[in-house]
């Protein structure tokens, strides 16, 4: 952002802070794919907060809220960055919420500073965002966090050699140190590691190069949507499931929503998680149910829906604590070491990292009734982002 925006901006929020905020409506800019080839992900963003809303009404103690979407549609940090600019400046937002890519948040971060403005991070998954600004609150996941138990159930399972195959941006680069670090330092080998570009859509030469490298097991991470279906379906096609080579994944590849299409061949795949729509909760029962009223289609449902209901929980917090004033640092100090039981299971922020801890569980895709599922057979309580955590 340059001087002259930089400027703009700090005027603008410093005629909202100069302004009474009693019974006011607080509105919140949400940021989201609500279009592109990641657009369910966005449309889930909304329907996790339209569930909030639905069962906690439109004010936050006496203050209307009011959610305000803009559409982001791929990893492209200019936009994002204009984008919520736009909704300080002109919409004259209180707060930010959202961001399914890293490099989107990444670039939104530093407004937060100028404007003192608390964001909650609904999806994108680097460890390193919190780190960015004193003001972000993460109710996702990391793939720290996903990722550390998935390479001890491979290490259960016997896998010795192991080929790693990430994305090739920040959480993918996360996801590679994560199972790295955890495998090999109880005694696995990684015998391949590839970074695969965003853009890629013929995943078989990377198929090659596991066969090749003798791998038992493919460990993998790609942003949900249309590569991770590609990335299963070529593992299949390619003969690496009939030829014994295991997949452990995170959930990420393995989503509801993309099940259908990989079809019988996908039963037996590995992921770990923290949510499955099939988890088995009164919460989570609850919240489908909210979903189905609204008019959401259940099939569709995926991560980001309960990362945003769970957001919105958040943010009400905030409006709560600070009587709808803008005060960026009461707001995020209010939920801090919040506790509460998800949709997922029970979760907290951790105060330190302000990133939600919460229990992963251990998936496989399995047939229930004649419809593909993720089921949870293990779970890893309470897990922290173990990039930013020892404890």
């Amino acid at each position: 952002m340059n001087r002259r925006s930089q400027s703009i901006l700090a005027l603008a929020v410093l005629g909202l802070m100069t302004g009474t905020a009693s019974a006011d409506t607080i509105k919140i800019g949400v940021i989201g794919t609500m279009s592109g080839p990641y657009a369910l992900f966005g449309k889930n963003f909304k329907m996790g907060i339209d569930a909030w809303v639905a069962e906690h009404g439109t004010k936050a103690g006496k203050h209307d809220v009011e959610f305000i979407y803009r559409d982001e549609e791929s990893p492209n940090p200019a936009k994002s960055k204009a984008l919520a600019q736009e909704l300080l400046v002109k919409d004259k937002v209180q707060y930010l919420a959202g961001v399914y890519f890293t490099p989107n948040a990444m670039a939104i971060a530093p407004l937060l500073e100028e404007s003192k403005t608390p964001l909650i991070v609904m999806n994108a998954a680097t460890s390193s965002i919190v780190e960015k600004s004193p003001y972000i609150v993460r109710t996702s996941f990391t793939m720290w966090q996903n990722t550390v138990p998935a390479a001890k159930i491979a290490l259960k399972n016997g896998a010795k050699k192991v080929a790693i195959a990430v994305s090739d941006y920040g959480p993918g680069v996360d996801a590679e140190a994560a199972f790295k670090k955890t495998f090999e330092g109880e005694g696995g080998a990684v015998v391949e590691a590839v970074r695969i570009p965003l853009a890629t859509t013929d995943f078989s030469p990377i198929m090659q190069r596991i066969k090749d490298s003798g791998a038992d097991t493919i460990f993998t991470f790609l942003p949900s949507g249309p590569p991770t279906l590609g990335f299963v379906k070529a593992y299949i096609d390619n003969g690496l499931k009939a030829g014994g080579v295991k997949l452990m994944s995170t959930g990420d590849v393995v989503t509801e929503p993309d099940l259908p299409n990989i079809g019988d061949a996908g039963i037996g795949i590995l992921s770990t998680y923290h949510y499955s729509v099939s988890h088995d909760s009164k919460e989570n029962a609850a919240f489908l149910a909210t979903i189905k009223k609204g008019g959401g289609n259940l099939d569709e449902v995926t991560m980001t829906s309960v990362a945003a209901y769970d957001g919105a929980r958040l943010i009400y917090k905030m409006i709560e604590a600070t009587d709808g004033k803008r005060d960026a640092a009461k707001a995020v100090d209010a939920v801090k070491d919040m506790k509460w039981v998800s949709p997922r299971g029970p979760v907290s922020i951790d105060p330190t990292t302000r990133h939600i801890r919460q229990n992963v569980y251990l998936r496989s895709v399995e047939k229930v009734d004649g419809k593909l599922i993720n089921k949870e057979s293990q779970t890893f309580a309470d897990q922290p982002d173990w990039a930013l955590s020892t404890k």
